[in-house]
């Protein structure tokens, strides 16, 4: 388990303040809120490569 020292010296990933334990790992309620609302708007994404047929790797499962 990390020391005490380990925990408060960590950053939040939104602001790169101390984060507070009530949040973890962010430092307050609205960076927590404002990383949530990133992935409903879709804001993390994963790049898709199209192959040269104009298709996705996904295609290939169309016909399981």
């Amino acid at each position: 388990m990390p020391s005490e020292s380990t925990a408060t010296a960590a950053k939040c990933p939104r602001c790169g303040k101390p984060r507070a334990q009530e949040f973890r790992p962010f430092c307050s309620r609205g960076c927590r809120d404002r990383d949530l609302n990133a992935w409903f708007d879709e804001g993390y994404r994963i790049p898709v490569h199209e192959g040269p047929d104009g298709g996705t790797d996904d295609d290939r499962f169309d016909d399981v």
